[in-house]
Formats: structure tokens, C-alpha cells, sequence
């Protein structure tokens, strides 16, 4: 099924729920599932998790970790208004509106003010990780539906993950797990910016069905 097809139904299924979706916020894909399955290997075991999901587009991930997570707390945050038009509308429709809180900005931005800073779990990232140059040729196709803003990252894709990781550090605390998505083929970038962050340990990938490496993650280091 195209993208055209998915909007013109309305919802997809993502991670055992079943979201939302409208031309303005990005479909969920099966890859993104490895991220928040991921997520839930390294925090599940918590009782009543903090959880920030960045770039939350419609919100699937937050609602995802929601179900499989009643205990937990989320915080989600995206750039642009459809995105969390769309994310608020999910939260609200899937019931999880006490604990999960969807709010607008420019990345961490959006929870400045909430005292969230070294109370984290886990960060969830599904960034926007292909070249500006690839969007205007062979990737030029995404953006007839979807909107720019969900795939355009930077001259070497990798623009968002730089901020993420410089501003996640105060979010987390000591342990507290950073993940992304990553695009194929992107893990040496990604853990090279891991490495030169230097606030980060026990660094890993994991991947999908396929083999694919598709998520990348490392957690806070103890009194950084």
C-alpha cells in the first residue's frame, strides 16, 4: 500500500495500536517499530518510566510506549503544528491523555520550564535523516505527500541527531538511554557522534528483521 493509500484510509497500525494518520505528519513506517521496541528492551523493566519522544510526528511511538507502558510518563514534542495537531488527536483518541503530553517547538525547546532536566529514562528519536541533496533527486519522491520537515536532515542527514545528542544530556539521568532511527548505512556516523559527545556509553545498534542496522543508542554516563 503507496502513501496516498494510507492517507486515504486514515490510520495504520504501528507496535499493536492503531494511529491516525493525515497528509502534514509523517506515516509511520515498520522501521521505526525497531526503535520503539528497542526503547522497550532497555526500560520496560521499570515500573513507571520517563519518557521524551522527540520528533514525535504523529505521535505513534508515544501512544506505542503508552500501551505497552502504563506506568510511564511521556512527554512528545515536533516542530510543526500538523504534527502535533495529529499527535494530540492519537493521544486523545488511544486514552492516553493523563500521561502522556504533547507540546510544540524547536526539539528540547518545547519542555523548557517543566523540570524535567536529569529525571529521563529514555529519549526516543525518530529524526529526519536523509541529505538535503538526495531529497531533490533519487529521494525527491517522499516528498509528494509527506512534509519535507520529516525527512530533511541537513547536508549529510545527520543534522538533527547533532542536536539531539547535544541537548538530550540534560534531560537524562545518569543511565538513561538515548535512541534513534538512523537510515541505512549510517551507524559509523552515528556512533562516531556518540563517541565525540562524550556524555555517552555502552553504545548499540539494533536491527531489523532484514539485518538492518535501523536503530542506534547509548546511555548517559554516571556523573557527566
Amino acid at each position: 500500500m503507496n502513501i496516498a493509500q494510507i492517507y486515504g484510509q486514515g490510520r495504520v497500525a504501528f507496535m499493536g495500536i492503531e494511529v491516525m494518520v493525515a497528509p502534514g505528519s509523517l506515516v509511520p513506517r515498520p522501521e521505526t517499530e525497531v526503535l520503539g521496541h528497542a526503547a522497550l528492551d532497555c526500560i520496560g523493566s521499570l515500573p513507571a518510566p520517563r519518557i521524551i519522544d522527540m520528533c514525535c510526528g504523529s505521535g505513534n511511538l508515544a501512544c506505542a510506549l503508552a500501551h505497552h507502558l502504563p506506568g510511564a510518563e511521556i512527554w512528545a514534542s515536533d516542530l510543526t503544528a500538523s504534527c502535533v495537531q495529529m499527535a494530540r488527536l492519537n493521544v486523545e483518541r488511544l486514552g492516553h491523555a493523563h500521561h502522556v503530553h504533547v507540546r510544540q517547538g524547536d526539539l528540547f525547546s518545547a519542555l523548557a520550564g517543566l523540570g524535567l532536566e536529569d529525571s529521563i529514562d529514555a529519549v526516543v528519536c525518530n529524526p529526519p535523516y536523509i541529505s538535503t541533496k538526495r531529497l531533490a533527486t533519487e529521494r525527491a519522491s517522499l516528498l509528494e505527500h509527506e512534509p519535507r520537515e520529516a525527512f530533511d536532515g541537513g547536508p549529510y542527514g545527520l543534522t538533527v541527531h547533532q542536536r539531539v545528542l547535544a541537548e538530550a544530556g540534560a534531560f537524562l539521568r545518569p543511565g538513561g538511554w538515548l535512541l534513534f532511527e538512523i537510515g541505512l548505512g549510517q551507524e559509523r556516523q552515528v556512533e562516531l557522534l556518540f563517541r565525540r559527545a562524550r556524555v555517552y556509553e555502552d553504545f548499540g545498534l539494533a536491527r531489523d528483521a532484514s539485518g538492518d542496522v535501523r536503530v542506534a543508542f547509548g546511555r548517559r554516563r554516571a556523573g557527566e
